[in-house]
């Protein structure tokens, strides 16, 4: 076993190959960048070298640095996680190059994998099912328009070279695929360096399902059952979860096996996972593989009681796989749910700042059983994040803050599981998709297993409601829960004199308090009494509520509303207070009247940017006239480009940036005159 390994990767994947090395006995070195330095995979790691700048390209994609490092302080190999340098060739045969173990597969498997186009030729010599499509290399603007007419409307536009829904795009009409088209070019190049694509039948109510493979030195190969993956946004999975519901013992052998096939035709070692589309009716088709290790394993290490980092160690020191085909079983269900740092009303734009608030569920991680060498007991809650309260979010990496894994006897308590951890993960600060994760698992059809990669637009009424937005509590909880928060404030930092309370305590008559809240966007009067005969209540709006709460500190407090208890957790973070309860969350803006007194309004109609970004495009030039909802701008954050349509009708006065350059929160992006 190697002695000691670097970790070419940041956040969670970092710090779970850190504990596994560790468990095993391994040293770790972890890289960092400017924006990383006090990141936690830099803590959980043996040593620590600093490589470069805040931006991907200035530091984790420098591989030369890597090696240098790796070199320096004595490691055997380099663990690539995902993302990153995880699928590069050229930095697998560096590696080798260097007398470096590259933990994973070859250069040539990845290779051969890597480009979409030339691995489906593989694929169709090895007889693993694929849709019909073009994979050819002449990548004529013209040639690929009509190859999208022959296979006929709607066509799935991707990066050959791509993953993880980058450079990609549905086209439904013949009239939106050049847009298409440069659009993904474009993603295509910033992600991969390469902006060929290729064009293929867009299969309608698909559903994701991949293989788990693993493969060693000695030509055996395996596979480690499947995960279902259709729940997507933006064509990035949001809910994983293993096995594939309403999956039969004749189904997964047939996918385990020409998964299998797929990973020998390009003599595959370790990690590594075969994706396929599937029909509502069954049948399947090779859609890529992800050389490397997947951001969902963990679901399969929950139902199989293995560790995949492990196997992968083991394997790239070269030894045999530790388990036969015929040894590998699964028991349970698990579910993982991606916690991210986006917003999900705002269409899933991503986020960035400060976790002012971080509190997840109890969780244990995987512990040894006793009783069984070859399982693992599996937690029936797991979190793995590469963050925690007080640690940023940055605009130069993925929006991923965490990610959620539950574990059940069958799905039926999986996802009760999953309802009561997701209630329970508490995080302020920014914007984030945990509430609609919750909406999303309590759909009809993620809990009926009625799964597609639509799933998300089909259910969007329920998702966000008719309006477009879903509130998290009812409204006198809300502002009771803030009222609460406020006397539990009070209570601890003032003194039992009534004089010197601030709780407006008279000698005569009943005491009134008055509250300004802002809640979803409105705004609320909210008058708290007190009674002499020491009882409270609540006036909001027109409604008046009798009330008493008691609270544990500042951030635990039982409500009762009309006898009715609600338990809620208050954290309060400037001027805002976040409430959480077991129907939802929602954030409250105590209104200070006289600190705000004479502000003016903002100004409406300009063009700002929706997150931190770099300028990609102008669609639109000065003196142009532009419609309202007219695309006029393209950015690019967490490595994901994001259009930007016109507030309203008008003519394009100046461009405030230039193409490339970096543009913060907020920042007015071209001016708008009437």
């Amino acid at each position: 076993m190697f002695k000691k390994i670097l970790i070419a990767n940041r956040g969670e994947i970092a710090c779970r190959v850190a504990a596994t090395a560790r468990r095993m006995g391994v040293k770790t070195v972890a890289v960092y960048s400017d924006a990383d330095a006090r990141a936690r995979h830099v803590r959980a790691c043996d040593e620590a070298v600093h490589i470069g700048g805040s931006a991907p390209k200035d530091s984790y994609l420098q591989w030369q640095r890597i090696l240098d490092a790796a070199k320096a302080c004595g490691a055997q190999a380099v663990h690539p996680g995902y993302g990153f340098l995880s699928e590069n060739d050229d930095f697998a045969q560096a590696c080798a190059d260097a007398g470096l173990i590259f933990i994973g597969p070859p250069p040539s498997a990845i290779k051969a994998m890597g480009l979409k186009a030339e691995s489906k030729r593989l694929m169709e010599a090895a007889q693993v099912p694929l849709v019909p499509g073009y994979h050819g290399a002449d990548q004529d603007p013209a040639l690929l328009k009509r190859e999208a007419e022959r296979i006929g409307f709607p066509v799935l536009i991707k990066a050959s070279a791509g993953g993880g829904g980058k450079g990609m795009r549905a086209v439904y009409a013949l009239d939106e695929f050049d847009a298409a088209l440069a659009s993904c070019k474009r993603e295509a190049i910033n992600s991969f360096g390469d902006d060929a694509v290729l064009v293929e039948r867009y299969v309608q109510k698909p559903r994701h399902i991949e293989i788990q493979v693993f493969g060693d030195a000695h030509g055996d190969c395996v596979y480690l059952f499947e995960r279902d993956c259709s729940v997507q946004r933006r064509h990035q999975k949001v809910l994983e979860e293993a096995p594939a519901p309403g999956m039969t013992p004749e189904r997964r052998a047939q996918m385990g096996e020409a998964a299998v096939a797929a990973a020998k035709a390009v003599g595959y070692q370790g990690a590594g996972t075969v994706e396929f589309i599937a029909e509502q009716d069954g049948r399947f088709y090779f859609m890529e593989m992800n050389t490397r290790l997947q951001v969902e394993h963990p679901v399969t290490e929950a139902i199989t009681g293995l560790d995949l980092v492990e196997w992968q160690l083991r394997v790239a020191c070269g030894e045999p796989l530790p388990l036969k085909q015929a040894e590998l079983t699964f028991k349970g269900h698990a579910i993982e749910a991606r916690i991210c740092a986006e917003n999900p009303e705002g269409g899933f734009l991503p986020a960035t700042g400060t976790l002012s608030v971080a509190r997840w569920p109890e969780h244990v991680a995987f512990r040894r059983n006793a009783d069984a060498e070859r399982f693992h007991e599996a937690a029936p809650v797991r979190l793995d994040a590469g963050v925690g309260e007080g640690d940023a979010i940055s605009p130069f990496y993925d929006s991923m803050i965490a990610k959620l894994i539950v574990w059940g006897e069958d799905r039926a308590q999986a996802l009760a599981r999953l309802d009561a951890a997701l209630r329970d993960t508490h995080i302020v600060g920014l914007h984030t998709n945990v509430a609609f994760l919750r909406r999303c698992a309590a759909t009809r059809s993620f809990a009926e297993a009625d799964l597609d990669t639509a799933l998300i637009e089909r259910e969007r009424t329920a998702l966000f409601g008719a309006d477009g937005k879903v509130g998290g509590l009812p409204l006198e909880v809300a502002a009771a829960a803030v009222v609460a928060h406020a006397l539990a404030e009070e209570a601890l930092s003032e003194s039992a004199d009534p004089w010197s309370r601030r709780d407006g305590w008279r000698l005569f008559g009943a005491a009134r308090r008055r509250f300004e809240l802002d809640i979803d966007g409105t705004h609320h009067r909210v008058l708290l009494a007190r009674h002499h005969a020491g009882g409270m209540s609540l006036a909001v709006g027109d409604c008046g509520i009798a009330f008493a709460v008691e609270s544990t500190g500042t951030e635990n407090h039982i409500l009762h509303l009309d006898g009715v208890a609600t338990r809620v957790q208050t954290y309060k973070v400037g001027e805002q207070v976040a409430v959480f309860g077991p129907r939802g969350s929602v954030l409250v803006t105590e209104v200070d009247v006289i600190a705000h007194a004479g502000e003016a309004g903002g100004a409406v109609g300009r063009l700002t940017a929706p997150m931190p970004g770099k300028m990609v495009a102008f669609l639109a030039q000065p003196g142009d006239k532009v419609a309202k909802g007219q695309a006029l701008a393209v950015m690019e954050a967490m490595k994901m480009e994001h259009t930007i349509n016109a507030p309203r009708d008008g003519v394009v006065a100046e461009l405030l940036f230039a193409i490339g350059d970096q543009v913060g929160d907020g920042a007015e992006l071209l001016r708008l005159e009437a």
